[in-house]
């Protein structure tokens, strides 16, 4: 098996307790669902700097900025992304990305 890293792009984020709570349900119930194939279950971000050949910047943005993460395990990408096929982030207008370590 091999473990994909999966980031959470865009999306209506919820600010408000009650939203806030009601998509962490629907998360868990996605991530019970889901069973051992979700490695490390992650968490969502708050902020994003850049680190590149200028150096360090706080307050900088890559052109695709994330707002969270998982790792998921799945034989391949395809069973990866059939795994996230019913995600309840996507649901809410985000879209998740599927990355692939290169193995040496």
């Amino acid at each position: 098996m091999a473990r994909f890293l999966v980031t959470y792009h865009t999306g209506d984020m919820p600010h408000d307790l009650e939203s806030m709570a009601k998509a962490r349900e629907a998360f868990m119930t996605w991530a019970t669902k889901t069973g051992t194939a979700l490695v490390d279950p992650g968490a969502p971000t708050k902020s994003t700097s850049t680190v590149a050949a200028g150096g360090w910047d706080p307050t900088g943005h890559s052109d695709e900025p994330f707002t969270g993460w998982s790792v998921i395990e799945a034989a391949d990408v395809a069973a990866a992304a059939d795994l996230l096929s019913d995600h309840p982030f996507i649901g809410r207008g985000g879209t998740l990305q599927i990355s692939e370590p290169v193995e040496f």
